[in-house]
Order: structure tokens, then C-alpha cells, then sequence
């Protein structure tokens, strides 16, 4: 059953903005198109009309969906009203909840995990569907009260774009060439906190779900995790401040055979994310289940608890909601 009133046509608000994070001038071209001279010439990050640009206009958006409303506070260095020139945003609104009544759902486009759950309360209590950037959460608290809203049949859809990576695509259909995974290793740039769960979503799908432990041995700047799956394989992830050059360098090791892949086409990942929330939006059908989400931000809160902890191993099943 579709979650909006007009699945033909899906009017969205881009809401929020923090330091370090253009997607709302991404995500939002990828619905509405954009002004090519202003992207270009004055977007606060390069990299976006730099591969906004390689695209065909036929290629570009996600068809009957817009970017109807946002609102940026001023937290990520940029204001509301340059997103709307660049990202073709007719209004501009001057509290987040002033998109309720106006909008069929509503996009969180911040990594900050903490401040997830205060940023979507109004939202879900309002009963739009809301979809909120990765990571969902970072601490066992925020979690469960997502998780109880899930539960009690808020539509809530959270995901990293590297779950779509096309790079890794055949991958996540089968690693039967490879024989029994026994090593995975994967690599990001940026936080933990924020950028972990980046490299967690792109192996996840390959792996499935069945995570055991956590153990983060390093520092805030230089995080090497080491988990285990039920599967029998060792995962490494590295997240390290500075190691921008290396984001989503992944390896796969089997007993018959083993790939290094790495990712490329960012626009193909997130146009894919986003086309996956417009999808729910128009079927009522999570693209997959949620307890994904929650095993994978458990992995997120085991990964900096244990770093907290002076490197202890954490048990995945002790982390909450259990």
C-alpha cells in the first residue's frame, strides 16, 4: 500500500545541513535538476557538480518526485536559500516543521547520529515517512526508541549510499567463485561515528546478517575494527581521519579465490538510495528489512564503545534493543 496520497507525484523537503555535508545540493539535483552555472560555480563542494555535470539531463533526476521545501540552518556553512538557487527549490521555509501539511514525506539529510531522533520526532508524530542519512544513530538509546517506532508501524527508512554501489554489485548476488569467505577488509575516510557505517552498509549486503563481535583497537583518528560473523570470516574496517584517497577499498578473500574491488560512480550509489526511499514511498515495501538497520548501527555503537573501552571485544547481543 502507498505511503503518500499521489505516487505519481511525491513532494519531498530537504531538512538539515552539517559541517562536511553537501547532500542536500546532491540530493536534491537528483530530484529536481539544477542550475548548472551556480553549482558550478559556487557550490561549497567540488566534488558535487563535478560529477553532477558528467551526467546526461535525461539521466539525471528520479522521476515524479521534487524537492519541494528545505530548510539548512546555517550549521554546515551554507544557507537554505543557496541550496534553492542551485538545487531549483521553490520554497524556503524557516522551521523544519513548517513543511508539515505542505510535503508527502520528508528527507534528514545530516550524519550526525545523536541528533537523529530529536530531528525526526516531529516528523513521525506527524505521520509523514521520513528517511534519514547514515548512520541512523550512535548510541543504544537513540536506537531503540527508532527501533520501537518501527515496531509500532512508522514508515522510517535509514541506509548508507554504499549499500548500492555499483562496483560491488555481483558481489552481493554471489561469492560462490571465491569459495568460503574467511577475510574481508574495507577501508573509509572521516569518523567513525559518521563514516563507519559507510564501509559496514557496502559489506553487509555481501556478508548478510549474523555479525558476532566488535573490537576497535585503534584511536579516534585512526579506528582498525576487527568483527566476526557467523559465517566464519574475519572483517577488518578501517576508518582513518585523513585517508581520503582510499574511501571504499574493499577485499574479498576465499578458500577458492579472492577480488579487490573499489568504489567509483558516487552518483549511481546515491541516485540508487534515494530512487530506494521514492520506491518505498510508492509501495509501502522496505527494501529490506529494517533489522539490517539495526544490526549495522549496533556494529556503529560496539565500534566506538569498544574504542572507549580500550580496545575490549563487544558482543553484539549486549548492545540494545536485544
Amino acid at each position: 500500500m502507498s505511503l503518500v496520497k499521489n505516487p505519481a507525484y511525491i513532494r519531498l523537503a530537504m531538512l538539515g545541513c552539517t559541517p562536511g555535508n553537501g547532500h542536500p545540493y546532491s540530493w536534491s539535483a537528483m530530484f529536481n535538476g539544477y542550475d548548472r552555472e551556480a553549482m558550478t560555480k559556487e557550490c561549497p563542494f567540488a566534488g558535487i557538480p563535478q560529477y553532477l555535470n558528467k551526467e546526461p539531463t535525461e539521466a539525471l533526476t528520479i522521476p515524479g518526485a521534487k524537492v519541494t521545501h528545505i530548510h539548512c540552518a546555517g550549521e554546515g556553512g551554507f544557507t537554505a536559500g543557496h541550496v534553492a538557487k542551485c538545487s531549483l527549490i521553490p520554497n524556503v521555509v524557516a522551521k523544519p516543521t513548517d513543511v508539515i501539511g505542505h510535503v508527502d514525506a520528508v528527507i534528514i539529510a545530516t550524519d550526525i547520529g545523536g541528533e537523529h531522533v530529536e530531528r525526526a520526532r516531529p516528523f513521525v508524530e506527524a505521520g509523514l515517512p521520513v528517511f534519514v542519512d547514515k548512520p541512523l544513530a550512535d548510541n543504544e538509546t537513540d536506537l531503540t526508541t527508532f527501533a520501537d517506532w518501527v515496531a509500532a508501524g512508522r514508515p522510517i527508512m535509514s541506509s548508507s549510499s554504499m549499500r548500492y554501489t555499483k562496483e560491488f554489485m555481483p558481489y552481493r548476488h554471489s561469492t560462490h567463485e571465491l569459495g568460503e569467505l574467511r577475510f574481508v577488509s574495507i577501508t573509509t575516510a572521516k569518523s567513525w561515528e559518521t563514516y563507519g557505517i559507510h564501509a559496514l552498509e557496502a559489506i553487509y549486503p555481501i556478508l548478510g546478517p549474523g555479525f558476532l563481535t566488535a573490537q576497535n583497537t585503534g584511536t579516534k583518528e585512526r579506528n582498525v575494527v576487527h568483527l566476526t560473523h557467523r559465517c566464519g570470516a574475519d572483517i577488518v574496517v578501517i576508518a582513518n581521519a585523513d585517508m581520503y584517497g582510499s574511501f571504499g577499498c574493499l577485499q574479498l578473500c576465499g578458500t577458492a579465490g579472492n577480488r579487490a574491488l573499489a568504489s567509483g560512480d558516487s552518483f549511481f550509489a546515491f541516485k540508487a538510495q534515494l530512487a530506494a526511499f521514492v520506491d518505498y514511498l510508492r509501495t509501502g515495501v522496505h527494501p529490506f528489512p529494517f533489522s539490517e538497520t539495526v544490526e549495522l548501527i549496533k556494529l556503529v555503537i560496539a565500534g566506538k564503545l569498544s574504542r572507549e573501552q580500550g580496545g575490549r571485544l563487544i558482543n553484539l547481543q549486549d548492545i540494545a534493543p536485544r
